[in-house]
């Protein structure tokens, strides 16, 4: 276990799983290897079979049994459970460079109007879709589309977390709440996640896409400004003119990232448009 100073706010790291033996280590370590030491650990685990609670275990993590609920009530589950001042959402799949914490800390202890962190992401992997992936979200940076992941926990809280009856799009519900009450949940840092996507199946991303058609219209009913901006297919493509001349250097990654987000799209609106039907 880490040494703790009593000088530093605590910060809570929250990592929902499931069947997640193939990165979590990877992630757990990247944790341990921080330059900001006082971290709490919390792994909120959905019924895994495989070998992620062993390694929960072995990391010294705080586990919590909460299956089949979700991950926005995973997450929520977390925070019910964590006593840090600071609360960081990541994923079982995501390596966090060495300085993500202490650039997040550093941050909004140094400015009291924000109300939450956005940590850059970099997809990893050396198929062609991940690679694809990694060139589309360079032209988010600083955009609408990314979501907070740092926040202070009394916001989180006084908010009432994430929305949990939402698949779609549920990490920019809370962020969008806390905007609301006027902080600034666009500050953005250096230092990078490395989102480990080398098991990336196109069809199984298109079947999840599919998946969470089927809460966007509850989605865009109860946070229509920023969904409109979020989910909006002329906003992302605007935002892929405006840097034209980078996306049209890389024409293979650039007619993949158009290829695929037409199929996400098409998967999202048969979604929707199925339980309209089941209705």
């Amino acid at each position: 276990m880490q040494k703790l100073s009593a000088r530093q706010p605590l910060v809570s790291v929250i990592i929902p799983t499931f069947n997640s033996e193939r990165f979590l280590e990877k992630c757990l370590s990247s944790l341990k290897r921080q330059t900001y030491e006082r971290l709490e650990i919390i792994v909120v685990d959905d019924e895994s079979t495989d070998s992620t609670i062993g390694i929960a275990e072995r990391y010294g993590c705080k586990i919590i049994k909460n299956p089949k609920v979700g991950r926005a009530a995973a997450k929520n589950e977390g925070v019910r459970h964590s006593f840090g001042e600071y609360l960081v959402f990541v994923d079982s799949d995501m390596e966090l460079t060495p300085n993500v914490v202490s650039e997040c800390i550093d941050l909004v202890e140094s400015e009291s109007h924000v109300g939450g962190v956005v940590i850059p992401e970099r997809s990893v992997g050396n198929s062609f879709w991940v690679k694809v992936r990694d060139f589309e979200r360079s032209f988010y940076a600083g955009s609408v589309v990314e979501s907070a992941r740092f926040f202070p926990t009394k916001l989180v809280k006084e908010v009432g977390g994430y929305e949990e009856n939402l698949i779609f799009f549920e990490e920019s519900t809370l962020p969008y709440k806390i905007q609301k009450k006027g902080y600034n949940v666009f500050a953005r840092i250096n230092s990078v996640i490395l989102h480990h996507e080398e098991n990336f199946s196109l069809i199984t991303w298109l079947r999840k896409k599919y998946y969470y058609g089927k809460t966007i219209q509850v989605y865009e009913h109860k946070y229509r400004d920023y969904s409109r901006m979020q989910t909006s297919v002329g906003f992302r493509f605007y935002l892929f003119v405006k840097s034209y001349r980078r996306f049209l250097s890389r024409p293979e990654l650039a007619f993949g990232v158009i290829l695929l987000k037409s199929l996400e799209y098409l998967a999202m609106v048969s979604g929707a448009q199925a339980l309209v039907g089941i209705k």
